[in-house]
Formats: C-alpha cells, sequence, structure tokens
C-alpha cells in the first residue's frame, strides 16, 4: 500500500469516528414581524409563546418591552432611538425581562434607564444585574421607622419630619421650588452615612445638567447615583426610569445602606404611561389616564421601607415630586400619591412670590410617620412651634382689614414674624442639628421678638456661629437627639441672649 492510500485511509476513518461522536446543538429562537411602528410602540406578530414584560430584541440593538400580549400581535413599547425600524423587520424573544445594572461602582456616575452612562467616564463596571419590576419587600421583613433623615431645612426638619424609610410626597405648581428642596436634602446627606439616588423623568436637559453641576460642586456625587430620561427620550424611557432607578436603590438598601432616592417627578411618569396607554388603545379612564394608573405608582413607592437587622438592616426613603396646576391639590395624580405616601411637604406659590423660600405651607403639609422618628430633642423644643405659627397666620390675616388687637394677639404676630423670618433659608446651605437647635430654643424663649426684621438675617447667622463653638459636651448631647437637661437649655438661652443683645431694638415700627 502506497503512502497515498495510507493517507486517504487514515483520513477516512478519522472522519467516521468523528461522525458517530458528533451532536448537533440547536438553539431553537422564535423570531417574531413588526406588523407597525409608531410612536414610541411596536405591533408584533408570529411570538405565540411571549410573556407579558417579557424583553424583545429588535435590529439594531433595539430593545422592547411585551406591554399588551395579546392573541393576534403583541404591542410592545419601544426602548431606544426606533426611528430606523419598519414594518417586516424581525423581531427575537430575549427569555427575560427588562433588567438594570446595579452596584457600588455605579455611584457618582450618570446613566439612563437602560444603564448606559452618559458621562465621560467610560464603560460601567459591574457586574450584577436586578429586574427594574421587583416585589416589595414583605410586611414581615419591615421594621417600624425610627431613625430621623436629617434635610437640613429648618422648616421641615422641626415641623414636617422624615423618617429614614418613609415616602413624603413634595408637590406644588411649577417653579416652585420642589427640586430645590430635594437637591438641599441630598447635599445635607454628607457624612451622614446616606447614598442618594436622583432619578430625572422627562426634565429638560439644560435642568439635568445645573442639577448634576451643584452635586458636583458640591461634592455630593461621592455618594450619589444620577438616572436620566431626558424629555426627547422615548416614552419608554420615562416609564422604566423610576423602577430601574428604584432597583439600583434595593440593592444599596440590601446590603445594609440608607439610601434616599429622588423621583422628579412622577407627573412626567404618569404622562409618559397614558401616552403609551393611549397609542396601545387601552380603555381611558379619568383624565384619560389607563385604570391602573394608581397601581403603577403603588407598587413603585412600597418599595421604599426600612429592612428588619435579620435582611440587612438597611432604608429606603423616597421623595416622589409632584407638580399640581392652579394649586389644585385635589386633581387626579396628586390625590392617588397623596394616599399612597406617608405625607406630603406642599409649596405654596403666594409664599414663594413673597420671597419666603422654601416655600413650605406649614398648615396644608403633614408628616404622618416622621414624628416618631423625630430627635427628642426637636421634640421638645418644637412640639408648640407649629400650633403658634399656625395662631399668627390666622392673625395676620385678620390684621390685614385694619382691625384693633390686644397687646396678647400683638405679640403673637411678632413673635410669628420672627418665626417665618427664622425658616426662612438660602438653596444649597444645608444647617447642622446644633444650629438648628440653638435657633428654635431662642425663638420658643422669644428672644428674636426685639430684634428688627431688617437685622433678622444678620442675627440668626451670628447666633449660628455661636452655635458651632458651644462647648464640646453640649454639642455631643444635643448630636445625641436626646433631650436636653434643664442646664444644658440654660446654658444656650444665655449664650443666645448674650449673642442677640446687640441686635435688640426699641422702636415698635420694626415689630
Amino acid at each position: 500500500m502506497t503512502n497515498l492510500e495510507q493517507i486517504v485511509k487514515h483520513t477516512f476513518a478519522q472522519l467516521n469516528h468523528g461522525r458517530s461522536t458528533f451532536r448537533v446543538q440547536l438553539k431553537p429562537r422564535e423570531i417574531g414581524i413588526i406588523s407597525s411602528v409608531s410612536f414610541g410602540i411596536a405591533q408584533v406578530s408570529g411570538l405565540p409563546n411571549v410573556a407579558s414584560e417579557e424583553l424583545l430584541k429588535f435590529p439594531g440593538d433595539i430593545y422592547g418591552i411585551a406591554f399588551n400580549v395579546d392573541q393576534d400581535s403583541i404591542g410592545v413599547v419601544l426602548l431606544g432611538d426606533y426611528w430606523h425600524l419598519q414594518s417586516g423587520d424581525e423581531v427575537e424573544r430575549t427569555g427575560r425581562v427588562m433588567d438594570v445594572a446595579v452596584g457600588l461602582e455605579l455611584l457618582g456616575r450618570v446613566i439612563d434607564p437602560l444603564g448606559a452612562p452618559l458621562d465621560d467616564q467610560g464603560p460601567l463596571q459591574s457586574s450584577e444585574r436586578l429586574p427594574v419590576e421587583r416585589p416589595a419587600a414583605d410586611i414581615m421583613d419591615r421594621a417600624p421607622v425610627t431613625v430621623p433623615l436629617q434635610t437640613g431645612l429648618k422648616v421641615i426638619d422641626a415641623l414636617i419630619p422624615i423618617g429614614r424609610g418613609q415616602r413624603e410626597l413634595i408637590l406644588g405648581d411649577r417653579q416652585t421650588g420642589k427640586t430645590a428642596i430635594a437637591i438641599d436634602t441630598i447635599l445635607n446627606q454628607k457624612d451622614q452615612g446616606v447614598l442618594c439616588v436622583y432619578c430625572a423623568i422627562g426634565q429638560r436637559a439644560s435642568a439635568v445638567a445645573k442639577t448634576i453641576a451643584v452635586l458636583k460642586a458640591k461634592g455630593a456625587m461621592d455618594y450619589t447615583l444620577v438616572m436620566v430620561s431626558e424629555g426627547n427620550a422615548p416614552p419608554g424611557f420615562a416609564y422604566i426610569a423610576p423602577y430601574a432607578a428604584t432597583s439600583i436603590a434595593e440593592y444599596f438598601m440590601e446590603k445594609g445602606h440608607d439610601v434616599l432616592i429622588v423621583y422628579d417627578d412622577l407627573t412626567q411618569h404618569a404622562r409618559a404611561y397614558r401616552e403609551l396607554s393611549l397609542l396601545l388603545r387601552r380603555p381611558p379612564g379619568r383624565e384619560a389616564f389607563p385604570g391602573d394608573i394608581f397601581y403603577i405608582h403603588s407598587r413603585l413607592l412600597e418599595r421604599a421601607t426600612c429592612l428588619k437587622q435579620a435582611r440587612g438592616g438597611g432604608s429606603l426613603t423616597a421623595l416622589p415630586i409632584i407638580e399640581t396646576e392652579a394649586q389644585n391639590i385635589s386633581a387626579y395624580i396628586p390625590t392617588n400619591l397623596i394616599s399612597i405616601t406617608d405625607g406630603q411637604i406642599y409649596l405654596s406659590p403666594t409664599l414663594f412670590e413673597l420671597g419666603i423660600l422654601p416655600a413650605v405651607d406649614v398648615g396644608r403639609s403633614v408628616s404622618r410617620v416622621g414624628g416618631k422618628a423625630q430627635r427628642a430633642v426637636y421634640r421638645a423644643v418644637a412640639a408648640s412651634l407649629k400650633l403658634t405659627y399656625a395662631q399668627f397666620q390666622e392673625l395676620e390675616t385678620f390684621a390685614r382689614f385694619g382691625a384693633r388687637l390686644d397687646q396678647n394677639s400683638q405679640g403673637i404676630i411678632t413673635n410669628g414674624r420672627r418665626i417665618r423670618a427664622c425658616l426662612k433659608q438660602p438653596q444649597s446651605s444645608p444647617v447642622t442639628v446644633v444650629a438648628q437647635i440653638t435657633v428654635l430654643i431662642a425663638l420658643t424663649d422669644k428672644l428674636f421678638d426685639n430684634v428688627p426684621l431688617q437685622q433678622m438675617k444678620d442675627a440668626e447667622k451670628a447666633l449660628n456661629q455661636a452655635a458651632s463653638a458651644l462647648p464640646e459636651q453640649l454639642l455631643k448631647g444635643i448630636n445625641s437627639g436626646k433631650i436636653l437637661s434643664n442646664e444644658d437649655r440654660s446654658s444656650i438661652v444665655d449664650i443666645a441672649r448674650r449673642t442677640l443683645a446687640p441686635f435688640q431694638s426699641v422702636s415698635e415700627q420694626d415689630k
């Protein structure tokens, strides 16, 4: 046998051996066809086994969520630049639901709802992912709200306190300072051990850039993640943005961290969902919103809670923002959110126009949980402040009609005007607990009553400087949150009286 014959024989033997051991690995793929494409949605046919909320892949690495699963077609919410899609294009099932990258590596980053980076810091390094839609923690896994979340805003920390794990709604007309309150709260979490997630839903790019610039300038991006869905993005982005942001925040919470998440704002989220529902021909209800509009917000906000120590002891505090129209807080979406949340902070355009910032209407704002989490030292010095302020507002309205008031009523008005002046606060200027307690004690003891209104700002600034110079033992006592002893309170009152003495005035017209 020649060498050529041997080579041929050996080759055929190898081929026959390989044929006996080779197994064809077939992976079935279910592919459908686009029937029609509209603004932000698509109708797909040919996927009989698709599941509700399943992620579908379109040409050009565009994804969509199966929203309407009908007998003949599937209504899909598109995520991404869908302008190049056409009828007849193929659609493939992925077999999974929408998920997002999670991890501590995301802190300091700006991302979109799909997890793609929007900053110049390169690709995300996270390897873990969680579904954007997750069930809320079980009731048995939750713990009471007992720890306060300090906002750095005197009017909120003293009168409308927020606890870690609470859901506190911020609502008001446009341009009344709703976002400013949320951003100030994020700024105040520096060195407090609270991680923050800011979710911008349907916001202008310029407004988002301004917010990010403030966070960077104040050093808040070190512990903050920003998720952005711009106003010109497809409505699907605005719809999934708060759910994706909450999944990231839940990851932090389950690792034992205290987390603050801001939804700015859920009005845009509701409008985006209404747009998608109408395009998908879902039956409209009140104000053309679909019937499950309450459910989409309740299942979102129920994920904010405080976990037991056995589950890590973390907490997720939610600050959803809602925009009202013409001060109508009884509209459909605001009333839905008020019933879901644990209280609301209402911002009045009237106060805003008068320059009383933050423009919090104390009479229409409430915290149904935070009072139990408020520091005892706050409760001791600010317990009667809300009632005193409410009496002042009623008397001031009455006095505008030229009514003659007795001396006691005049004293209430004088004290109330000082309270209102002290509750004013510049933006991005959080106040420490020690400074807040010192000012509140001075207010309750009426030490500001003889200070002219035009000098209140300087007087309060001097008192804040004096508060920072208090004895170390007294500072520890205030920061511990326990009720001050009579001796400690007397020491603070004496320091406040000496500090405010140079600002005392005598003229009645100043009062």
